[in-house]
């Protein structure tokens, strides 16, 4: 019988899942796998602890106006909160949330995509997309647990602003600039198109 981890080093190589062709094909087969759900909700949880920082950069970089600057920082704001909450299902199963130097295959394709403000949020906003088609599931899911369940439908109605809110600051020309690196990024983590 495998050991249950107790730190997140143990949760860096978890046993690899099939990989399902829907949300809820994904869902349904990590929701009952003890390990590869905390692995997954350490993930989350560097998700969520590092997307602040990346939209502050985003924010700052390109001098987006004054209206752009205060909603990209309320994102900001609440993808902290929702690392907090993650971190919070972590340590009741206990693991102590960090955030390590584990290479984000995502980002690592998708953010060369980024060629001004309007394709760092076109970026968000596809990135915010994905989120979406798994947290819809979770939070929509009575055999999720609980907790669990919970937490993602706090988060769910932010994550749609945050996507709505990258989407319209992006605009449709930046949005299919970037849907490749989206694609690559999507490909990385083993994602249908």
């Amino acid at each position: 019988m495998p050991s249950f981890p107790t730190s997140p080093e143990d949760l860096t190589s978890p046993t690899i899942l099939p990989s399902p062709s829907t949300s809820q094909e994904w869902w349904d087969a990590l929701k009952h796998r003890p390990e590869q759900l905390l692995a997954w909700l350490l993930d989350q949880y560097r998700g969520e602890a590092t997307a602040a920082e990346r939209i502050e950069r985003l924010r700052d970089a390109y001098g987006a106006e004054p209206r752009a600057q205060r909603v990209l920082t309320v994102i900001a704001d609440q993808e902290r909160k929702h690392a907090g909450w993650v971190g919070g299902l972590l340590r009741t199963r206990g693991v102590d949330p960090i955030v390590s130097d584990k290479q984000d295959r995502y980002w690592k394709r998708a953010l060369p995509g980024v060629q001004d403000f309007e394709t760092g949020c076109a970026v968000g906003a596809h990135a915010e997309r994905m989120r979406l088609e798994r947290i819809e599931v979770i939070a929509a899911d009575p055999d999720t647990p609980e907790d669990i369940r919970g937490v993602f439908t706090r988060i769910l109605p932010e994550e749609r602003f945050h996507e709505r809110a990258f989407r319209t600051l992006a605009g449709a020309r930046a949005l299919e600039a970037t849907r490749g690196a989206h694609a690559l990024g999507r490909q990385a983590l083993g994602l249908a198109p």
